[in-house]
Formats: structure tokens, sequence, C-alpha cells
């Protein structure tokens, strides 16, 4: 480990708050993720990373220690983003809803694996109005396990990415805590000023614009093979720091984590989208900033921020797809690559190769530079000074891209999640079923 600090990502998804962590100067021993898809990324992404595809319900901290290796080491940060969605009646405590289990299994392994601090991330929703006492519940929780909790007048504190070098709007819920005896992580200082797109020219952010961040990319369209795959060798245009950075082009672009061996030349994530000629006309007529009226696809203003790029749902929910905003030069939605230009992913990191599962990985996924800013700022409080390794990463296997469902739950040997189609499906089999035997002991489905 190079004698870098240790942290532990629950509810890891592709691994953005992985990434973040990464960069600031932690070594990330091991990752926990229900999701197989989202397993298999992660695994691509961090070779170095033991990926456990299970739920951290009941999951225990001895076992998360074996698979990552470590031992009796010192973990010094955990961190994760646990659903929270249940509100009980008045008279109950919030976080003894059952749909918020997950959150108490978060605050138990944070204790179990005694870690030095943790970084709890959700939705900004949770400061305001009855969901306020869900925070007041939970930094009970955390001091009744001896962790006392940055929580500022009785309310969380909510960062927008784009405050911190990220070309989009998107706000999230930080609580930062420590072991008591330990020093309590501050909160990161803004670096970058987010003004709204729609403004005038004249109140621009000081911050990386859209144009900044997907303007060097070649337009997708130009590429029929990228109809069937969602690579191609091509060459880029010149980029603005802020692309050239993710480009690795610039000298601090692996900021503190391990550089990775990768084709600069190939353009990833970039599978085209195929729209009628009638909705290209209907993107072209529509002016940046505004929402085209009929699809209802916010189109991307060249001198702004994006709007915050949302994940859709997934197989158990109907797996439907969020719509992604249209591209401010070309009549199409941006490709998932550009997604992840507007999401501070460096263009190295690679995501599932369908549209759909890549969308999904991004907009569920913290934005690597604000995860990045909240690690920098955990590694200070722990009186940590970061250091640069030496050592490259060769990335994983390329077939960890491509696994549908099936597959990678066959490659983590777990049960494969029924979707809400199978589920729909079993029911109408038994159905079925309950004719069929109906009918064989009455002759009639009527009866």
């Amino acid at each position: 480990m190079n004698n870098r600090p240790i942290g532990i990502d629950l509810f890891a998804g592709a691994g953005g708050m992985s990434l973040g962590f990464e960069q600031a100067g932690f070594d990330v021993a091991a990752a926990v993720e229900v999701d197989p898809v989202h397993c298999a990324v992660h695994e691509y992404n961090f070779p170095q990373t033991a990926i456990l595809a299970e739920s951290v319900a009941g999951l225990s901290a001895k076992k998360i220690r074996e698979v990552a290796g470590i031992g009796n080491k010192q973990i010094d940060c955990v961190f994760g983003g646990p659903p929270c969605q249940g509100f009980s009646l008045i008279g109950h405590r919030v976080l003894d809803d059952p749909r918020n289990e997950l959150v108490m299994e978060f605050v138990r392994l944070v204790a179990e694996l005694d870690a030095r601090t943790f970084v709890f991330e959700n939705v900004k929703g949770l400061t305001v109005g009855k969901h306020k006492r869900f925070l007041e519940e939970l930094v009970q929780e955390f001091e009744q396990r001896e962790y006392e909790v940055n929580f500022e007048n009785r309310k969380g504190t909510v960062l927008n990415a784009a405050n911190f070098g990220v070309p989009q709007h998107r706000h999230r819920l930080i609580l930062v805590g420590a072991k008591k005896g330990e020093k309590l992580p501050c909160y990161p200082s803004l670096i970058t000023t987010a003004a709204d797109g729609k403004k005038p020219i004249a109140d621009l952010p000081n911050g990386p614009t859209v144009e900044d961040a997907i303007g060097d990319l070649p337009d997708a369209d130009r590429f029929a093979s990228l109809l069937n795959r969602d690579t191609v060798n091509t060459k880029y245009d010149a980029p603005s720091t802020y692309a050239a950075k993710l480009r690795a082009l610039t000298n601090d672009a692996w900021d503190f984590g391990y550089k990775r061996h990768w084709a600069p030349s190939t353009l990833t994530s970039s599978a085209r989208t195929k729209h009628t000629e009638i909705s290209r006309r209907r993107f072209t007529e529509t002016e940046p900033g505004n929402v085209e009226p009929i699809s209802r696809f916010f189109k991307l203003a060249p001198y702004g921020l994006s709007n915050t790029l949302r994940a859709g749902t997934d197989g158990a929910r109907g797996a439907f797809t969020s719509p992604r905003p249209v591209h401010y030069k070309y009549p199409r939605c941006i490709t998932v690559r550009e997604m992840a230009r507007l999401h501070g992913f460096p263009d190295w990191f690679r995501f599932h190769v369908t549209k759909w599962h890549g969308a999904r990985q991004i907009g569920n996924a913290v934005p690597p530079p604000l995860a990045r800013a909240i690690a920098a700022s955990v590694i200070q409080a722990l009186g940590i000074l970061p250091t640069r390794p030496e050592k490259t990463l060769a990335l994983g296997r390329k077939e960890l891209l491509e696994m549908d469902l099936s597959a990678a739950s066959r490659n983590y040997g777990v049960p494969t999640p029924p979707s809400r189609r199978d589920r729909k499906s079993g029911a109408r089999k038994r159905k079925q079923e309950e004719i069929e035997a109906q009918i064989k002991a009455t002759g009639s489905a009527y009866a």
C-alpha cells in the first residue's frame, strides 16, 4: 500500500468516489457493490481494489478485511452513499423504517471497521422539511458509536459539484465525521463559481464550461462503426485546460492517483444514438440552454454548465433510461463519453459498452473532482501528506465491460437479481399454473 491511507468504498457503483479518493492520495482497498454489472466496471478501472459483489446487509468487517488482504491494518476512511427512502410516521424513529436498513448498515460497518473517519453522501433533499429528522437521528447513531460528526447548525452540508471544477450543476449532501479523539475533517473550500448557463455572457462561471468539457471530442455521428460498438480510433481537436487534464496531457493529470496504461488515440464510450430526422430538426431549432418542447430534452449551452445528469432506473424498477441532454453543436443526445467529461471522469476511465448501463453508471456516481476535494480535506485532518505513486496499473479485461447482468452474476458467483420484467413474467407464469390447476380440478377456469 506504499504507506498511503486506506479507504473502503461502500455502495461503490462504477467508482466515482473510489476515483476521487484515489486521486486525493488514498489506496481504496475494497469496494462493496450489490450490482454485478457495476462491479465488473469497477474491477476494470481499479485492478488493485478488491471487489465484493454483495449487499452490505449482514456483511462483516472481518470479511471485508480478509478479501482486501489488509489484515488488522488501520482503515483511515470509510465512504459511500447508502440509499435512504423511508420516513416513519410521527412518533417513530426514521431510521427504524425498514427501507433505511442500509443506512444503519453503513453506520455499523464504519464502527466495526474501526475507521478513523467516514464520509456519508446522499441527496440534498435530506436537509429540508421532515427529512431533517433523519439527519439528526443519523448523527445520534454515529455519536452512540463514538464518532463525532461535522454537523454545523444541525443541518447537513450540501455541496455543488460545479463549485469544485465540474461543468455540471449537481448538489449532494455530504456528512463527514471522525472517531472521537481524531481531528474532525472540515469541508473543502470552493474553487470555482457556478453561474447559471442561462445568465448573460458577462456572468459566466469561472470554472470549466460545457464547451471546455466536450468541445475537443470528435462528433460520434461521423463514424458508422459507432452504431455497433462504442470505440473508434480517431484524432481530437485542441483541448481546453479542463479537457487536457482528462486526456492525461498535463503534468498534474493523475493528481495523487495511479497512472493507467491506456490508448489515448481511442475514443471510448461513444456508441451512437439513432434519431429520426424530425427529432434532429427539433434539436437544431431549440436554442441552447432551453428544453426541446416535444421530447423535453435539455439542450446544453456551450458557455454554461450542464444540467444534472440523471441515472434513470435499474432493471428491478423497469430499466428506464433518463434522458441525456442534447449537444450544443450537433442535433443529437450526448454520448456516454461526453457525459463522463461533464462529470469529471478522465478519458482512460471506461464504462459498460451499452448506452443504458454506461449512462446509469455516470448518473449514479459522485463526480470525481468533488470526491477528490472532500477526500483531500479528510487526508489533511488525518495529518497525512499525500504522495504520488510510481507504479502504473494495467486496466482490467475488456470482457468486464461487455457483461450483461447474467454474465456478471456468473463472474462473481452471485444469483442474478430479478428485473421487474422477470417478476412480471414470473407472476404471469404462476397465474397460468393456478388456472391450469383449477381447470384440472373443476373443468373450468371460471369456477
